[in-house]
C-alpha cells in the first residue's frame, strides 16, 4: 500500500509539471529567420551581424538582412527584433538548480538587497509565520539569512529559535549554504550535544565560557540537519521545481548547473529531466561526500556511470570537491588572518574541509579513473591545496587539456593564477560579490587591499587564462545580467568600487557568462557562440550590453530565451 501512495503521489507531482510545461512546444520549428537585430556571435573574432537562419536546432546561417531574407520559406517563423539585441543563451558556470525554488517552500530569511529581513526579530516573526503551514513536530526551515546584515551583528542562537518553537524542530540555513542554526529540539532529534565531537572539516559551535551549544553548525557538521532542510512533501517538491524553472528561463539561462548533488538530488533531477519536464540543458555534478557513501564509493573506485543520469538536455559532465568553505562565514580558509578578528583570535584564517593530504588522494584517485573535476575554493591557503592536489594528480596521470575547475577562485593571488595557467586549471568566479558582499569584505573580512582583488578577473584576462562568472544561485539570485554588471563594474550596494583595477570590458563579461563558460565544461563546440551548426541556444535582450552606459547593464531585459530551437520564455504578447 505505501509503494502505492508513493506512485500515485510522484504521478500527481509529474502530472503537474506537465501541465506547467504544456504551453512549451515539443521539438523547434522547421525554420526560423531572426533579421532587424543586433547579433552579437562571441566567435573567435567577436564577430557581430543582422540576422540568424535557424533549420531544426541547429544555426544554419549569419549574416545582412538581405543575405538571411533570402533564406524566407512558406514554413519559416519570421522575427522582426526591430533592433533588439541577439546573442547566445547564458550558460549557468556554477550553481545549485533548483535551489533557488527553495524561497518558495523555506522561509525567506534573506537581507536587502535580496530580501527583506533586517533584525532578529523580523527573521523570528518570519519563522513563526511559517509554523502556521506546519503539523506539531514537523521540520520548519528558514534560509538565506546573513548575520552580517542583521541590527544585531551576530548569528540567531538556539535560544532565539527556542523562542519561536520549542515544539518543532528548527533549522535556518545562511545564505552562504556553509552553516546554518538549529533550535535545540533540532540538535536533540540529530542526538547532537555539548560532548559531541567536530567532524572532520566542520564546527559545532559552543559558548566559550560555559561549553553549552549555541546552535551554530558549520561546514561539515551541518550535513544532517541539510538533510532534514531538504526533504521536502511533494507538493513542495513541485512548487520548488516550478519556480526555480520559471526564474531561470526569463533570465535567458540555457544551460543550468546542479553543482554538487549528492545522489538522491542527483536522481530526482535527472528523472525529471529525462521525462523533458526541465525546458533547457543541465550540467549534472555528482558531489564527492563520505557521508553519502554509495556516491562516495561509486566515484573513489570508478564505478559510477554519469550515462545513467544523462538525457537529450542534461548531461554529467564533472565530479565536485570541496576544499574550503565561505569568506563571509568565516570558514574560507586563508593563507593570512581575516581583516577582523574572529571570536577575539587574532590568528585565525579559517580551515580546509579535509587535509591537504586527503584531497590529493581524492583529486588523484578521480583523476586516475578519468573523471573530471571542480573543486570549491574560497580561501588562497585553499586555493594552494587544490593546485597542488591537481599538480600531483596530474604527475599521476599527465593530461595536456585537463580544464580542470577552480570553483569561486575568490581570493586567487597572482602566482596561482599563473599556476592554473602552466597546468590547465580554470578559473570560475563569483563576481556578484563585489556587489552582494563588496561592502563587507573590505571592512570587516579582507580589508581594502586584499578586498581590491577579490575574483580577479582583470588579472586572469591579463595572463589569458579562460575563466567564466556565475551566481553561485541561490547563494545569489539568478541574475545573468546582474552578473555581467557587476563583473564591469565591481560596484557593492553601497555605490563603492571594489577593485577598479580588477574591472574588465562588457564584451569580455559577456564571453564569460557564454563560450568562455562552455569552454570550460568542454562545450565550445556546441555551445556558447553563434555560430553556423551549432546547437541553437539563444537569448533576445531589450539592449545590447555593449553599447548602453556600464552602469545601466542589470536594467536590460530579456525579451526571449530559446534552447534547441523551441522559444521556452517569452514576455511578448
Amino acid at each position: 500500500m505505501k509503494k502505492t501512495l508513493i506512485v500515485l503521489s510522484t504521478l500527481v507531482v509529474m502530472a503537474g509539471l506537465l501541465i506547467h510545461q504544456y504551453l512549451r512546444p515539443a521539438s523547434a520549428p522547421a525554420s526560423q529567420i531572426f533579421i532587424n537585430a543586433t547579433v552579437l556571435t562571441m566567435d573567435s573574432d567577436n564577430t557581430t551581424a543582422e540576422a540568424v537562419a535557424l533549420e531544426g536546432n541547429k544555426i544554419v546561417a549569419i549574416g545582412s538582412n538581405q543575405e538571411i531574407s533570402q533564406r524566407i520559406r512558406s514554413d519559416s517563423l519570421v522575427y522582426d527584433l526591430q533592433g533588439k539585441t541577439l546573442m547566445p543563451g547564458f550558460i549557468d558556470a556554477h550553481g545549485h538548480f533548483p535551489a533557488s525554488g527553495l524561497f518558495a517552500v523555506h522561509a525567506d530569511l534573506r537581507s536587502p538587497p535580496m530580501g527583506q529581513i533586517t533584525s532578529l526579530n523580523q527573521l523570528q516573526q518570519i519563522l513563526s509565520n511559517k509554523l502556521t503551514t506546519k503539523a506539531p513536530g514537523e521540520w520548519v526551515v528558514g534560509t538565506g539569512y546573513d548575520d552580517t546584515l542583521l541590527a544585531e551583528r551576530r548569528h540567531p542562537t538556539r535560544q532565539d529559535l527556542d523562542a519561536v518553537s520549542s515544539e518543532h524542530p528548527i533549522f535556518i540555513v545562511h545564505t552562504s549554504l556553509h552553516m546554518g542554526v538549529a533550535n535545540t529540539l533540532a540538535l536533540e532529534t540529530l542526538g547532537i550535544t555539548r560532548d559531541t565531537p567536530n567532524p572532520v572539516g566542520g564546527v559545532i559551535a559552543k559558548d566559550p565560557d560555559t561549553g553549552e551549544l549555541t546552535g551554530l553548525l558549520e561546514e561539515t557538521a551541518i550535513n544532517a540537519t541539510m538533510q532534514q532542510a531538504m526533504d521536502f512533501s511533494l507538493s513542495e517538491l513541485r512548487l520548488l521545481l516550478t519556480t526555480a524553472i520559471d526564474e531561470y528561463a526569463a533570465a535567458g539561462v540555457t544551460l543550468a548547473q546542479n553543482g554538487g548533488a549528492p545522489s538522491t538530488m542527483l536522481k530526482g533531477v535527472s528523472l525529471v529531466s529525462k521525462l523533458n519536464l526541465i525546458p533547457f540543458r543541465l550540467e549534472l555534478w555528482p558531489m564527492l561526500n563520505k557521508q553519502d557513501p554509495d556516491q562516495f564509493q561509486a566515484l573513489m573506485q570508478g564505478d559510477f556511470s554519469g550515462g545513467d543520469y544523462e538525457s537529450d538536455l542534461s548531461r554529467v559532465n564533472r565530479v565536485k570537491v570541496i576544499a574550503d568553505g565561505s569568506i563571509q562565514g568565516y570558514t574560507g580558509y586563508l593563507s593570512k588572518p581575516y581583516h577582523t578578528h574572529f571570536r577575539n583570535n587574532p590568528y585565525y584564517r579559517g580551515y580546509p574541509t579535509q587535509p591537504r593530504d586527503e584531497l590529493v588522494k581524492q583529486v588523484s584517485a578521480l583523476h586516475q579513473q578519468g573523471y573530471r573535476i571542480a573543486i570549491h575554493g574560497n580561501g588562497d591557503a585553499a586555493i594552494d591545496d587544490i593546485i597542488y592536489a591537481f599538480a600531483k594528480a596530474l604527475e599521476q596521470r599527465p593530461d595536456p587539456d585537463p580544464r580542470f575547475i577552480v570553483i569561486h577562485s575568490q581570493m586567487a593571488r597572482e602566482d596561482q593564477l599563473l599556476k592554473m595557467k602552466q597546468l590547465g586549471i580554470t578559473p570560475s568566479f563569483f563576481s556578484a560579490h563585489t556587489y552582494y558582499w563588496g561592502d563587507r569584505h573590505r571592512d570587516f573580512f579582507m580589508g581594502p587591499i586584499r578586498a581590491a582583488r577579490m575574483s580577479p578577473t582583470k588579472s586572469a584576462e591579463n595572463l589569458g587564462l579562460p575563466y567564466s562568472v556565475h551566481m553561485d544561485t541561490p547563494v545569489a539570485p539568478m541574475e545573468p545580467l546582474t552578473l555581467v554588471w557587476s563583473t564591469v563594474n565591481r560596484v557593492s550596494t553601497s555605490g563603492r568600487v571594489i577593485g577598479k583595477e580588477q574591472r574588465v570590458s562588457a564584451q569580455q563579461a559577456l564571453r564569460a557568462v557564454t563560450i568562455d563558460a562552455a569552454y570550460q565544461i568542454f562545450r565550445d563546440h556546441e555551445l556558447g557562440s553563434i555560430e553556423v551548426g551549432k546547437l541553437a541556444d539563444l537569448v533576445v535582450l531589450s539592449q545590447n550590453p555593449m553599447a548602453v552606459d556600464p552602469m545601466a547593464i542589470k536594467d536590460i531585459e530579456v525579451t526571449q530565451t530559446i534552447v534547441n530551437g523551441v522559444t521556452i520564455f517569452s514576455n511578448e504578447s
